[in-house]
């Protein structure tokens, strides 16, 4: 079991940054591969961004390439989403998935069922 606890989310201003933070209990001697995902109300949960411990492989969504970062700190098994130049679209929970980063993880990191473990999520508001 890997147990993930997301922070960092808040009321931010158009044009803002912040930096979201997933901590990765458990199991984390396994190597993971850590999404960002985010659920704006009324809408499906969407992906945002991946990355595979094992390579330090990313994958964004095109609506945030460019201006979101996903990083980790592998001694801390904590994973990063550095979110910059922020939109009223950005509003949204953004939650923390991890799955063990599987060989095929490349074909599978935008579909929720190919993570196992889920965060409780963080809110971000961006407005002005």
């Amino acid at each position: 079991q890997v147990q993930l606890v997301e922070s960092g989310g808040g009321l931010m201003q158009p044009g803002g940054s912040v930096r979201l933070s997933c901590a990765a209990s458990g199991r984390t001697f396994t190597r993971l591969a850590t999404g960002w995902w985010r659920q704006a109300p009324g809408k499906e949960r969407e992906f945002v961004a991946a990355i595979r411990w094992s390579s330090g492989r990313t994958y964004y969504a095109n609506s945030v390439k460019g201006r979101f970062t996903i990083s980790f700190d592998n001694t801390k098994s904590t994973v990063f989403l550095q979110m910059n130049s922020l939109e009223f679209e950005d509003t949204a929970v953004y939650y923390c998935a991890a799955a063990p980063d599987r060989a095929d993880f490349s074909g599978y990191y935008y579909q929720q069922r190919g993570y196992d473990y889920w965060g409780q999520g963080t809110q971000v508001t961006v407005s002005s």
